[in-house]
């Protein structure tokens, strides 16, 4: 079954995201880093990654429930595509 997992984590003054996709999703075209890059810009950082997981940090550390939400619209409209 489809899924799409993004986690996120404050230590100190700076911001982790990662984000991972299940193959099915990967075989659909969608890709992590693609996905998590609008979440990372919201927290001042940048990611990168393998298609099916990515990572990214920022240091804006009280923008992380807006960089989630950010994640969840990209990744909703994603899956429409």
């Amino acid at each position: 079954s489809p899924i799409a997992v993004l986690l996120g984590a404050v230590e100190a003054d700076k911001v982790t995201l990662v984000a991972g996709i299940s193959r099915e999703l990967e075989a659909r075209g969608l890709s992590a880093g693609t996905w998590l890059r609008a979440a990372a810009t919201i927290v001042g950082g940048e990611g990168g990654g393998r298609p099916a997981l990515a990572q990214a940090g920022g240091k804006l550390v009280d923008k992380l429930p807006a960089a989630r939400a950010a994640a969840r619209k990209a990744i909703e409209t994603l899956l429409r595509a």
